[in-house]
Order: C-alpha cells, then sequence, then structure tokens
C-alpha cells in the first residue's frame, strides 16, 4: 500500500473544524473512513447524528467510502464502539486520529471539579479509550498509527486553560511510551500540535490570525503520519498557516556535584543548572 490508500481511519470529533478537514483529505487519498462526532456543542453539551452524517455524505459523494459513529469517546463503552464501527463495517483498522475536544476555560482559581473533569475526560481519557481499543488490532497485524492532537497550552500554557493544558501534555506523554511499546509490532505514535480556526479558538485568537489559520493546512500533516510510508515514532510536529515545525523537549547541560549540595550550593550554580544554551533536543524512539 501507498500512503494510506486502502488503509481504514478512525477521526474522533470528525463532524467540522479539524476533524472534518482530515476525513475528507484522508478520503480523497484512498483511506476507508469512520467519521465519528458526538454532535455536541464546543462545550460537550448537546448531541446528534448531523454533524457526523454530513461529513460521511461529502464523502461517499466524491467517491469515497465512510461510515458515521455517533458514540461519546470520553467512557469505555464508547471508545470501544467507534473501533468496533471500524471492524464491522472495514474488517480492521489501521489508524486512530485522536481529535476530538471540548473547552471549559475558566480560570484555576475559579475551576470546578466538573469543568476540569469533563475537559481531561473527552481528550485524555477518549485518546486512551480509543487507542486501546485499536491496540490489540494493531498488534496482531503488525501495523498501526497512532495520531494524537495536543496543543500549544499543553506544550507551552495558556491563561484559563489549566485543565485543556493538561490533557494535551498528558497526551504526550501516552505517545512517547506508546512509541516505545509498538515499535517491534510496526505501530507508530505522534503528536499534531494545530494551530489552526475553528469552533474551539474562535475567540482564542485574534481575527486577523484566524483568517490565516485555515484548518486544512494541518490535514497533509495528518495523511503523512498516517502513511505506510512514515516511520518517525514519538515526535510532536506544529502546524498552522503554512509552517510546520517540530516540537521537542530540551535538558540543560546542567550542573553536577560530587555530594548532596546543600539548598546554598544549588543556588549558588543555579544559573548554570537553568542555562538552556546549547542544549540538545530529545530525540524520537527509534526502536
Amino acid at each position: 500500500m501507498a500512503g494510506v490508500e486502502g488503509r481504514v481511519v478512525v477521526v474522533t470529533g470528525a463532524g467540522g473544524g479539524l476533524g472534518r478537514q482530515h476525513a475528507l483529505l484522508l478520503a480523497r487519498r484512498g483511506a476507508k473512513l469512520v467519521v465519528n462526532d458526538l454532535g455536541g456543542a464546543r462545550d460537550g453539551t448537546g448531541g446528534g447524528s448531523e454533524m457526523a452524517d454530513s461529513v460521511v455524505a461529502e464523502i461517499r459523494e466524491a467517491g469515497g467510502d465512510a461510515v458515521a459513529n455517533h458514540d461519546n469517546v470520553a467512557v469505555p463503552d464508547g471508545g470501544r464502539a467507534v473501533v468496533k464501527s471500524a471492524i464491522d463495517t472495514f474488517g480492521r483498522v489501521d489508524v486512530v486520529v485522536n481529535n476530538a475536544g471540548i473547552l471549559r476555560d475558566v480560570t484555576f482559581a475559579k475551576m470546578t471539579d466538573e469543568q476540569w473533569d469533563s475537559v481531561v475526560k473527552v481528550h485524555l481519557y477518549g485518546t486512551y479509550h480509543v487507542t486501546h481499543a485499536a491496540w490489540t488490532h494493531f498488534r496482531e497485524q503488525q501495523h498501526g498509527r497512532v495520531i494524537v492532537t495536543t496543543s500549544t497550552s499543553g506544550l507551552y500554557g495558556n491563561f484559563g486553560q489549566s485543565n485543556y493544558g493538561a490533557a494535551k501534555l498528558g497526551m504526550v506523554g501516552m505517545i512517547n511510551t506508546l512509541a516505545m511499546e509498538g515499535a517491534k509490532y510496526g505501530i507508530t505514535a505522534n503528536a499534531v500540535a494545530p494551530l489552526a480556526a475553528t469552533r474551539m479558538t474562535d475567540d482564542v485568537f485574534p481575527q486577523e490570525a484566524l483568517t490565516r489559520l485555515d484548518p486544512a493546512y494541518v490535514s497533509p500533516l495528518v495523511a503523512h503520519l498516517a502513511g505506510d510510508e512514515c516511520a518517525d515514532t514519538g515526535i510532536v510536529v506544529l502546524a498552522g498557516g503554512g509552517s510546520y515545525a517540530r516540537v521537542a523537549f530540551s535538558q540543560a547541560t546542567g550542573a553536577q556535584f560530587d555530594a548532596v549540595p546543600s539548598v546554598e550550593d544549588l543556588a549558588t550554580r543555579w544559573d548554570e543548572i537553568t542555562d538552556m544554551t546549547g542544549a540538545p533536543l530529545g530525540e524520537p524512539f527509534t526502536g
């Protein structure tokens, strides 16, 4: 196979925005799609079948192959049902693109348990539920692609998004480990950090920035990571407005002590410990 042609791809949150663009591009490139969307509002309330159904109709009208799924990835049964849709309809699953998300923005001082839990359950737990359901199939067929949607809010922080940022960086920790555990089974795990104009970012970015951030710019990256030819694993790539760049953690050279240092010893050499000049980037897992 070349690229994603003939592959079965699950895209969660594919009823609009980024997910819709991913699904449409992947279908044009020959993939068979499970278009998952609960059909709720940006904050996760409500639901309906129209959003997912309309994307499936677009794909079919263009000659592609797709099925709609309306399950809630935030719960275990929902994640399993999404993957079951792929198996029941197409006989296999090759790629999961974890894109479903909601926002409950509020400063940490005003955060409620419900606002924290609801965001973490959709983003982080949802990614776990769908990926875990697909993982056994990936291992058995010695092939699989896991793609998660992280965010600059997780990588760098963003005011009022402690819940969202925590979930998004949690996804990076997840793919770092999946890259290791999946290597001998032909499974890759990577993260996309999109900058795109969607209903999730309507009031996050200035209007002038939104005009440059067509979500269609992000989808070629997703298709590349989903393709058979891409062997990279355990990496994070930022994409937005035509710019693409890997993001990686780095570690300072730091300071070495021959004995347990005192608090004062650490304070004396603090600038050396925290100096990031010339710090090497972390490397992706290579197996």
